[in-house]
């Protein structure tokens, strides 16, 4: 499951590229683009359709494996890996690709990428999906609530990486999955580090003011039932913009069948604020 691209360790991180064409470039931007992943996956999440893509836009497309996640090590620590040591991994990733990317979170990912923000400064962030700075909390409880079994499903993926398939179409996708592309999927999925969920839930929540907040587009999908579009909203609320909300969609944006409208989306807003220019 995925597009051919270069895969590269950085310093022990998985750092997975994919170049602009030489010829044919399409006006693309001298600035790269980092694409960090949700949780339960990896830089494999975004190679299938995004970096392919926006590569052939002109980008220089990158996506890392966050620690214990991918091709990258710590697997036999993840569960004491924090938030801070994704944190740390994404400045990592950062300096090693060069050129002060512009950042791509979804997921877990975007609530990394805020966290980020603390620290360092970004030329434009996108927040797809994205955790808000209140954390998984609110979520966690609407799911809990109005889907009980669901919800033991999603826990059972986080403990053991491992959940039915007819359980992962609905966690993951609003429309259909072929079954072969499904198992894929699924075979690639994993646990996730319960310290994390508990940074996300309560200890180690984004200070909005401590943030160095650039350019930022949010986006959600209307069918999510992990980070509900309403959350999408309430990430917005917080950095002063607005959401912008695809339908008929789920949770994966990137592998959903209509992963196009969202990649054309962020290629828009980039160029339409001149983020691609070094």
């Amino acid at each position: 499951m995925g597009a051919p691209a270069d895969s590269k360790a950085a310093d022990q991180l998985e750092i997975v590229e994919v170049s602009p064409p030489k010829k044919g470039r399409k006006g693309g931007g001298a600035r790269p683009l980092l694409f960090v992943h949700g949780a339960f996956a990896g830089a494999w999440c975004w190679a299938e359709h995004f970096l392919p893509y926006f590569a052939q836009q002109g980008f220089r497309a990158c996506a890392v494996s966050l620690s214990g996640h991918g091709g990258s090590p710590g697997r036999e620590r993840l569960d004491w890996l924090s938030i801070d040591d994704y944190v740390s991994d994404l400045e990592q990733a950062v300096r090693t690709i060069g050129g002060e990317p512009i950042l791509v979170g979804h997921s877990m990912g975007g609530f990394v990428v805020q966290k980020y923000l603390e620290r360092a400064s970004a030329p434009g962030v996108v927040l797809m999906a994205s955790v808000p700075p209140q954390g998984l909390l609110s979520a966690s409880l609407s799911l809990a609530l109005s889907n009980p079994r669901l919800f033991s499903d999603v826990n059972a993926m986080m403990h053991h990486g491992r959940v039915s398939l007819d359980a992962l179409q609905q966690v993951l996708f609003a429309n259909p999955v072929e079954l072969e592309k499904l198992r894929a999927c699924y075979r690639r999925m994993q646990p996730e580090s319960q310290r994390a969920m508990w940074d996300m839930s309560f200890f180690n929540l984004p200070h909005l003011r401590r943030e160095r907040c650039p350019p930022m587009l949010v986006l959600g999908a209307a069918c999510d039932v992990l980070v509900p579009a309403s959350q999408a909203e309430l990430v917005a609320n917080c950095y002063g913009t607005e959401a912008e909300v695809f339908a008929d969609m789920g949770h994966l944006m990137m592998l959903e069948a209509e992963w196009q409208k969202v990649a054309d989306r962020i290629v828009e807003w980039i160029r339409a604020g001149k983020l691609d220019r070094a």
